[in-house]
């Protein structure tokens, strides 16, 4: 399909693609796709209190029917999946599988968000007095927003907003920049629900909010919104967090990764090349739980990289579109840059690198290609502690696996982890306190692509922010502890009673 018949297939019009001063490209072939209009800031107090008032009413929905908003999103999204997908691919420039994947991943938060809306259980406590019930109880908090990156551009607005909208929190969601027609073709599925849903829904329930760090700094800024849900760069993180933090709101942040395997002695090979290479080149490896450092035991490290350089040479970089594409673009020119930029720094710290090479030939002309790079390094050097969002794999080894697990945790960032062996003393170690640091710790499965029953995210540097599964739900509402006495004297202390 074409850039216009994509976006027209997604729901787009002429006036969601034009009239705008935000520019929007697609990384296939850089070319202008839309010029997007963007929310003043000026509004934000206003947007504000749309949800403000939009709270004060669904929070006394009840919660299994707040429940099925987020069900009837779900037959919306599995309706426009390809649709949605094919967007993804023409804004993001992930491969069509990747594309469809994201999508995937939005129809099972909605699955899981729909039991959820009947679990959201408190604990009946036992009280230290007589005639005394002691339970507590779990409230809706208030606005929550939602602040997405590019590299996910629809998944992680839903694991949040699934979560939100069925913990009774209305949603105000500000996208990446580069990344907006997604989020326009989304919030406009989200609205079809709601239509459907009846009038439950209160008017500014969920919005959508397009710009530049004003924006942001107006929804981290504002005490009207008690939960932040920030996902990007550690950079941005740094701002964000402060700030709701200083007017004493909730930030959840899921930032940078820099991600490590370690390969021991006794790892099956096979299993772990595929997935070393879909960890660390998925995505184009712009993902924040993306492969970036490999550690492998001295006695099959030359074995595991020539295994990788035979597998990198036969990666087809390419056309995202295209079905046999497995390495797509990076998001821009930008990017690429930064990506070589890093690789001349490795070659001056000692690396030899295979690949990493700008690709022109075969590919669309305007995209940023480039070849995934193998860095072999004779050390965890300073180039190697930071993260690149790019495909670049640093490959070390390591002798003791002490050595390995204090390698694997001497990074500042640390979302995801893993470890392919078949000693079970390793496996527990390395899922032990004294093992990974990460939020994220895996045995024989790559770091990335995680399950949406997991709770995803606990990344050290900030303390972890965690969205998805498990119980993360709580992070949307506030706890309550209640006691209710019903006995027919109330002792204040021994032998002590007051006359009445």
């Amino acid at each position: 399909m074409t850039h216009a018949e994509i976006l027209a297939r997604a729901g787009l019009t002429a006036a969601d693609l034009t009239g705008g001063t935000l520019a929007v490209h697609s990384p296939i072939d850089g070319a202008e796709i839309a010029r997007v209009a963007q929310t003043d800031p000026a509004e934000m107090p206003a947007v504000i209190d749309r949800a403000q008032a939009a709270f004060r009413a669904w929070r006394l929905v009840p919660a299994p029917r707040r429940g099925e908003l987020v069900r009837l999103l779900g037959e919306e999204l599995r309706a426009a999946k390809a649709d949605l997908g094919a967007l993804v691919t023409l804004e993001a420039g992930k491969i069509a599988s990747e594309g469809l994947g994201e999508v995937q991943e939005m129809i099972d938060i909605c699955d899981f968000a729909v039991g959820l809306s009947r679990q959201l259980y408190g604990l009946t406590i036992a009280s230290e007095r007589p005639g005394h019930r002691m339970a507590e109880t779990w409230h809706p908090m208030g606005p929550c927003a939602v602040i997405s990156a590019f590299n996910f551009p629809v998944a992680v607005w839903s694991w949040n907003a699934a979560l939100a909208l069925v913990c009774g929190d209305p949603v105000i969601w500000k996208p990446s920049e580069k990344t907006p027609l997604t989020a326009i073709a989304t919030q406009r599925l989200l609205d079809r629900a709601i239509a459907r849903f009846g009038a439950d829904a209160p008017a500014g329930l969920a919005q959508l909010v397009i710009g530049g760090p004003a924006i942001g700094a107006a929804l981290a800024d504002s005490p009207l919104v008690p939960i932040v849900s920030a996902t990007g760069s550690t950079r941005m993180g740094a701002i964000v967090g402060p700030r709701v933090l200083a007017r004493w709101g909730r930030p959840i942040l899921e930032l940078g990764g820099n991600n490590a395997m370690i390969v021991a002695p006794s790892a099956d090979l096979d299993m772990a090349v595929r997935a070393i290479v879909f960890g660390a080149v998925g995505t184009a490896g712009q993902r924040c739980t993306s492969l970036r450092r490999l550690i492998a035991h001295r006695s099959i490290r030359d074995d595991l990289v020539a295994r990788l350089m035979r597998a990198y040479a036969s990666l087809p970089v390419g056309d995202p579109r295209a079905a046999t594409t497995l390495v797509g673009p990076l998001i821009d020119h930008g990017a690429r840059d930064r990506m070589l930029a890093q690789l001349d720094r490795a070659r001056a710290e000692g690396g030899v690198i295979h690949g990493g090479r700008t690709v022109t030939a075969g590919v669309p002309q305007g995209g940023a290609y480039v070849e995934p790079a193998l860095v072999e390094m004779p050390a965890q050097t300073p180039c190697v502690r930071e993260e690149t969002f790019a495909p670049i794999l640093y490959v070390m080894e390591y002798e003791d696996f002490d050595d390995a697990i204090a390698m694997q945790n001497d990074v500042p960032q640390g979302l995801s982890s893993c470890i392919f062996t078949r000693d079970l003393r390793e496996a527990e170690t390395f899922l032990s306190a004294a093992g990974s640091d990460c939020g994220i710790a895996n045995v024989n499965i790559g770091p990335s692509g995680a399950e949406i029953g997991g709770a995803f995210g606990g990344e050290k540097e900030t303390g972890g922010g965690r969205e998805s599964g498990s119980d993360a739900w709580r992070g949307y509402m506030r706890r309550q502890t209640s006691t209710v006495n019903y006995s027919t004297a109330l002792p204040l202390a021994q032998g002590v009673r007051f006359e009445v």
